[in-house]
């Protein structure tokens, strides 16, 4: 099992321990739901060094990038991210992942950690132009330093105005003392905030000083657990519960990130899907009756005929009531249906909702 450089900090500090996506990692120190009220009312700090780092370099980088993503690569400016997606041969998604425009001929592509290895591939087998790939996912350390608090909390680390990056840009300055840090004003918590990429030799400077300055602040560091509820109250997707290679963005609500006036990988198929209509699509929902969804549980109608399973659930530790994701067939999708979602031997009534939960 790959480590972060973060690895013994977290064990001294007495996180929980998992494996997830090939890396040993924190789940949780004080608690999911203490982890997510600290984000949603100040900051936490998420290790998510596990994420892959690609860099793109050449004069056609943006012919690759317009290639392999579902989004308009040509609308980023320097010093803007985009999120985007990666969609296979037959319109399912290869990953989903952050582009980051450095400069005219250089991009950083952040994407998730389980398929480092497989995007890796996939865009090197794209590569048709003279576009220079490098992996640097082994030497950098990223920090997600997330809540309404985090640009207080940071301020004094580096001299950029924080409260002057929009979201989704990015400034590359000094922080905590490490020259050419990239300070980005994204996160997957819907609380505000930065990730923060650096090599990873600077880790634990930058670990004690953001501890340090946030602690009058009330930082606390978080795990995976408390990041996976605070994405599922904002209707993110989770690659691998989701999203994967055999969801296609349309049916996934990821229209808005699918560009068609450009050429990319599949547009036929995913044109064809949005002139016809998709037979299923990816919904949110609230329990009406007490209970609590998870990932797999099956959804079915008031008949037992099943129309999907469920990707993501939990118990909401800001609604306090379970909530979910899944994929039900169209005629269920709309907001206001009754589902019914099996939890053990009972199919406990739910409704489909607009999205964001939060």
């Amino acid at each position: 099992m790959k480590i972060t450089a973060f690895n013994q900090i977290h064990k001294d500090l007495g996180a929980k321990m998992v494996p997830y996506a090939g890396f040993e990692m924190p789940v949780q120190y004080a608690g999911v739901n203490h982890e997510h009220m600290v984000v949603r009312e100040g900051v936490g700090v998420f290790d998510v060094s596990h994420m892959g780092q690609f860099f793109a370099k050449g004069p056609e980088v943006e012919k690759l990038l317009q290639f392999i993503g579902t989004n308009d690569a040509s609308k980023v400016k320097i010093g803007q991210a985009q999120y985007t997606c990666m969609p296979n041969e037959k319109g399912g998604i290869v990953d989903d992942l952050i582009i980051y425009k450095m400069s005219d001929d250089q991009w950083m592509l952040v994407v998730n950690a389980a398929n480092i290895d497989k995007d890796w591939n996939w865009i090197n087998q794209q590569n048709k132009w003279d576009v220079q790939l490098e992996n640097k996912s082994d030497d950098f350390s990223l920090l997600a330093i997330q809540g309404p608090k985090a640009i207080e909390a940071m301020q004094s680390l580096t001299d950029v105005n924080l409260a002057e990056i929009p979201f989704y840009h990015f400034e590359v300055a000094e922080f905590a003392g490490v020259p050419n840090t990239i300070i980005s004003a994204t996160g997957y918590t819907g609380s505000g905030g930065f990730e923060i990429y650096f090599p990873n030799e600077f880790a634990t400077q930058i670990w004690n000083k953001v501890m340090e300055v946030g602690a009058s602040f009330g930082i606390e560091p978080c795990g995976l657990a408390s990041r996976d509820t605070l994405r599922l109250e904002k209707g993110y997707c989770l690659y691998g519960n989701d999203i994967n290679d055999e969801t296609s963005p349309l049916e996934a609500g990821l229209g808005w990130i699918t560009k068609f006036d450009k050429d990319f990988m599949a547009k036929d198929i995913l044109e064809k899907q949005k002139a016809e209509g998709v037979s299923r699509k990816l919904v949110g929902f609230k329990m009406v009756e007490k209970g609590i969804p998870r990932h797999d549980y099956k959804i079915v109608d008031d008949y037992e005929n099943t129309l999907g399973v469920v990707t993501s659930g939990t118990q909401s530790p800001m609604l306090k009531e379970g909530i979910g994701m899944g994929y039900v067939a169209t005629d269920f999708a709309k907001v206001g249906t009754n589902i019914r979602i099996q939890i053990r031997d009972k199919n406990v009534l739910a409704e489909v909702v607009k999205l964001p939960f939060v």
